[in-house]
């Protein structure tokens, strides 16, 4: 398969370039703002996420289009950074759209990332596809403006797949291995309340879901594992694993201090992710691990 990861240098393109290197014949293109060597078979191409360039036709003939691109969340939501979090997703999704109408041979398939976090906080009810309650604040508004600039798009040539993905769990990269390492120095405890939920997914089912919907009809998808867990939970497990004993709780008032030491926002540990991933499975995907006492560390 000939495939365009753009914005393929972070977590989780990293994780995908991996995957599909494995298999003999697979031709990868990386669109990047930074200068990468290319290997025996990824391509990096620099862009710059807002201008059309030479780049452009690349994207003929490709199989599948998978965009990644978008500043993280993890940094503290000042007024220039807000308005970085959102012109980075509007625009390079808008210019990927754009190029796609314009081709002869138009990607097959176009997988646009999202969030999980889209949903409100919710520590009652499971948020489908189908049924989840979009909320209003910031980040939930970058999310819900993501998916409109998209969706704004008719491509009748390609099948158009939103991904909302929930925190990817893995020793590669992403949020996990801090975690880990707060565990192990005494800081493993509850995080505020501890009622609130974590929607995860592992970064080997990340992968396989990824490829699953590549053969799948256009729509919404929810990647992350049909068991949720609470903070609570997720803490005194991850403690065992970790065969550390002593965890010592955040109040919200310790982490709002620390988030700001640390140029982050609480959210990120506080807010309840419960998201059910009911179109994978009623497609019939089955995952690795559904059960957090059953990932390897």
């Amino acid at each position: 398969m000939k495939i365009v990861i753009a914005g393929g240098t972070g977590y989780l393109g990293k994780l995908l370039t991996e995957y599909y290197t494995r298999e003999k014949g697979n031709k990868i293109y990386i669109l990047t703002r930074s200068q990468k060597l290319n290997s025996k078979n990824v391509n990096y191409i620099q862009w710059d996420g807002k201008t059309k360039g030479y780049w452009t036709e690349l994207l003929e003939e490709t199989d599948v289009l998978i965009n990644l691109t978008g500043k993280s969340v993890n940094c503290r939501y000042t007024k220039e950074n807000k308005a970085e979090i959102y012109a980075s997703r509007l625009q390079s999704t808008a210019l990927l759209c754009e190029i796609v109408q314009e081709l002869k041979i138009p990607p097959k398939v176009f997988i646009q990332s999202s969030s999980a976090t889209i949903y409100r906080h919710s520590e009652d009810k499971l948020m489908t596809e189908k049924d989840g309650e979009i909320g209003i604040d910031f980040s939930m508004d970058v999310c819900k403006k993501w998916e409109q600039v998209f969706n704004s798009y008719e491509l009748p040539k390609t099948r158009k797949i939103i991904t909302r993905t929930s925190i990817v769990l893995g020793n590669q990269g992403g949020a996990f291995p801090l975690m880990k390492r707060m565990t192990k120095f005494g800081l493993g405890g509850q995080q505020g309340k501890g009622n609130q939920f974590i929607s995860w997914i592992t970064e080997k089912d990340y992968v396989r879901a990824i490829n699953y919907l590549i053969h799948k009809p256009s729509g919404v998808y929810n990647l992350c594992v049909p068991n949720p867990i609470t903070n609570r939970g997720f803490q005194k497990e991850l403690r065992k694993k970790l065969k550390v004993l002593v965890g010592i709780n955040a109040p919200k008032l310790l982490l709002s201090i620390g988030a700001k030491i640390i140029g982050t926002e609480t959210e990120l540990l506080l807010k309840s992710r419960r998201v059910y991933p009911q179109k994978l499975l009623d497609l019939g995907f089955e995952f690795g691990t559904t059960e957090f006492n059953e990932f390897k560390i």
